[in-house]
């Protein structure tokens, strides 16, 4: 199996399924001398756990990293990083009524065509469990990106949508819910409409916007390595993720060019930041910011007609412990590919001067 690697110089690769020993991964190209938080990686972990609260699937995983490689005395030697996360609280037969058919909108079908085999417990491979090692890595990028601030949070959920823009918001606020929304009244909303979805045994999605702050100028290349690109690649990657857009974005194609051209100011920097951050492909010291929509969770715990191995039309009806609504859990992991490409890109930066 293929695409399981991300980056260039920062490089990741994951291992491991959602009902397996353990999931993991080794980090190789991290500059050595850097000297780790763990409390930190833990706690980027810890929000991406499941089981943290009422709105989420309760499966109880600790989600405690072990690290076996990689670092001496705290610190990083530069040689790769090799971790893992055990698995404790698998379940796998919640899944066995769906071994000899497909759930739709899952990756069952395209997965068992593709490879002729599929660990049907939870998605195997294809589950949303693997991200627990990009917020691993991400969250040891995040301290290689030192000075860089990479916040993101809950926009909006379903029809409940934040109107404000982030410099609207005090971002410090986002934790102070399980929604992970930093505007408090909305995030009520949130949680009292994602527990209504829940209770019918139903899902809704959402967006997460993100911004990186304080990003130096001159991070990515004009052609097929522009920055943005690589960023809509890392989150497209993410498990549910159906658009990527950043500045403007669709809404850019209503507004004239004398009305989107970020006009300068004497020291370089720009009146307003239509572009998002990014020019060209390249970072221009602005604010990068972007939003990412996640569609339903594919699981409901609802009566549907699907078809099996076979081909023949079954009924079923979705079973085990699932998100109602992913994007508070997902929080985490956008930052984690967020700061990956970013130390990524610092390298591959650092490597041509």
């Amino acid at each position: 199996m293929a695409g399981n690697t991300f980056g260039n110089l920062f490089k990741l690769v994951t291992f491991g399924e959602s009902h397996g020993v353990a999931i993991g991964g080794v980090l190789d190209g991290c500059p050595s001398g850097i000297e780790l938080d763990f409390e930190a990686i833990q706690t980027d972990l810890n929000r991406r756990k499941p089981g943290q609260s009422k709105i989420v699937t309760q499966r109880k995983e600790p989600d405690e990293v072990e690290f076996y490689s990689g670092l001496f005395e705290g610190k990083t030697t530069g040689t790769p990083i090799g971790f893992a996360i055990h698995n404790t609280n698998q379940k796998s037969h919640d899944y066995s009524h769906i071994k000899d058919s497909y759930r739709p909108s899952h990756a069952d079908y395209v997965y068992d065509k593709k490879y002729g085999f599929r660990d049907y417990r939870g998605g195997g491979r294809s589950s949303a469990r693997e991200t627990a090692s990009r917020v691993v890595a991400g969250a040891i990028a995040k301290q290689f990106l030192k000075g860089i601030k990479i916040n993101a949070y809950v926009s909006q959920v379903g029809d409940l949508k934040l109107t404000k823009s982030y410099k609207e918001l005090n971002l410090e606020e986002t934790e102070l819910n399980p929604v992970r929304c930093p505007d408090q009244e909305m995030a009520a909303q949130m949680e009292d409409y994602i527990k209504e979805i829940k209770k019918e045994g139903d899902t809704i999605g959402g967006v997460i916007s993100c911004v990186l702050q304080n990003v130096p100028i001159g991070l990515g290349e004009p052609a097929f390595d522009k920055l943005h690109a690589e960023l809509g690649k890392a989150m497209l990657s993410i498990n549910a993720v159906k658009g990527f857009e950043y500045g403007s974005g669709f809404n850019g194609v209503t507004m004239k060019g004398s009305a989107h051209n970020d006009q300068f100011n004497s020291d370089g920097s720009t009146k307003t930041n239509h572009s998002g951050g990014i020019q060209g492909g390249i970072s221009n010291g602005m604010d990068i910011y972007f939003n990412i929509a996640f569609k339903p969770v594919a699981t409901i715990i609802q009566p549907y007609e699907t078809i099996d191995k076979e081909g023949n039309m079954v009924k079923t009806q979705g079973k085990g412990r699932h998100d109602p609504c992913v994007v508070p859990r997902a929080v985490p992991i956008v930052e984690a590919m967020a700061a990956l490409v970013l130390a990524d890109y610092t390298l591959l930066n650092n490597s041509m001067r």
